[in-house]
């Protein structure tokens, strides 16, 4: 089965907004052993959207199209598609009677614009949509089922799990069984871990793939059929030992899901302090439901007056060492766990840029520590060539990293393939 996307809309062609739909329904398929064999963006334009759904239908089995099934001017996925077919719109009365329940239950008066997502084209199967206005369908043009979904998140994603999913399952039989594995790494570029890597001899079966998504690389391990799959295992940690410290999660998709789950309900408690991160690692953390079991306080000590009197960092440390230094990241870091006594702390002090380095310190210069109860564990990083955000980004990833290793019993501090250590 050749299987493939088309997305539309002008804020995607023109970048204006990013497309997570298509990501995440590669990923899904992925994971279901169904590989996307390819991707296409086009904008609102009627001549353009036929022209591909009549290319692409000579070549796929299956295509996904994603967007314009709107009520606006713009939406033009099902006006192309009919045309396409060279056959009318039909309005759908069983979804008309939808629109009205839904914008009753929801206390409003329908427009009359929106009885444009009733319509679909003559020959088209309508399909269900549970959580949204737009009306999807699935129609045959040449050898290609084209399937129709609205480009909201939300709905998209349910109608791909629920609907689109099973349609291709049962219309195109089982594919073989599956398994994937995923490692996060940090510190290691995608290019450096395929060359060492691809040195590897891996079983019938098993292939390897990159995610980029800075500051991490994810390694996907993915086995097809019985015998690989009994083998993904063992081939997952030959790749975890061969890479070493840069592996820092299996089966998640950053190092803050990775500490949310360590530290949930887990009867610890953690206290961060933050300047150049500025509130970053507490709000990656306060993204997951029931991080208060856990996180004690955020606090973003940007000034030097406010190291001093929120977490008392000594004047003297201030002015011998400055901000961005191992004595007085260590402080803010012992500062912060003693507020509330938690159990751990994290701080980070650092210049994130674009201005405000010098010879000694220059721009990517990040001291970060992890106060425990047992003492303080620092160190002070290099991050140059890097913007602002990815600095910020790293450096928090950083400091996950160190809490996570203490939390594991392994050495906190650890020399990172691209990342730069000052000597303490």
């Amino acid at each position: 089965m050749k299987l493939e996307m088309i997305c539309t809309g002008e804020e995607v062609l023109a970048g204006q907004i990013v497309d997570t739909n298509a990501a995440w329904f590669a990923n899904l398929m992925m994971e279901n052993g169904i590989e996307v064999q390819r991707r296409v963006t086009v904008g609102d334009r009627l001549d353009d959207l036929i022209a591909v759904f009549q290319e692409r239908s000579l070549h796929a089995d299956v295509i996904l199209v994603n967007g314009g099934l709107g009520p606006t001017s713009d939406d033009m996925s099902a006006e192309a598609m009919a045309k396409a077919k060279g056959e009318p719109l039909v309005l759908q009365d069983a979804w008309v009677e939808r629109l009205h329940d839904w914008f009753t239950r929801n206390g409003r008066e329908m427009p009359k614009s929106n009885l444009k997502q009733a319509m679909i084209p003559a020959s088209a199967v309508m399909v269900d949509n549970p959580v949204g206005t737009a009306c999807g369908f699935r129609v045959k043009l040449n050898r290609a089922w084209l399937f129709f979904t609205p480009g909201v998140p939300f709905e998209f994603k349910q109608m791909v799990e629920e609907q689109f999913l099973p349609f291709v399952q049962q219309s195109f039989g089982k594919t073989d069984n599956t398994a994937l594995s995923k490692l996060l790494t940090l510190g290691r570029g995608e290019s450096s871990l395929a060359d060492e890597l691809e040195a590897m001899s891996l079983p019938d079966g098993i292939t390897l793939g990159y995610r980029s998504f800075m500051p991490y690389i994810e390694i996907k391990v993915f086995a097809r059929g019985d015998s690989a799959i009994s083998a993904l295992g063992k081939v997952t940690e030959q790749i975890r030992r061969q890479l070493g410290n840069v592996v820092v999660a299996s089966g998640k998709t950053s190092l803050e899901e990775e500490i949310h789950a360590r530290l949930y309900n887990s009867g610890m408690s953690l206290s961060v302090a933050e300047s150049c991160t500025g509130g970053l690692i507490t709000s990656q953390l306060v993204a997951f439901p029931g991080s208060s079991s856990y996180l004690h306080q955020g606090l973003v000590t940007y000034s030097n007056e406010s190291k001093v009197r929120v977490l008392g960092v000594s004047p003297q440390t201030l002015d011998d060492y400055g901000a961005v230094s191992i004595p007085t990241v260590e402080e803010m870091a012992r500062g912060a766990r003693a507020l509330l006594d938690s159990d751990y702390a994290l701080a980070t002090s650092g210049i994130a840029g674009p201005d405000g380095g010098s010879e000694e310190k220059p721009v990517g210069t990040v001291a970060i520590a992890l106060a425990t109860r047992g003492g303080v564990y620092s160190q002070m990083i290099k991050l140059p060539r890097r913007s602002r955000d990815l600095v910020r980004k790293i450096s928090a990833a950083v400091a996950y990293d160190m809490l996570r290793r203490e939390l594991n019993g392994e050495a906190v501090v650890v020399d990172y393939h691209s990342i730069g250590r000052f000597p303490k």
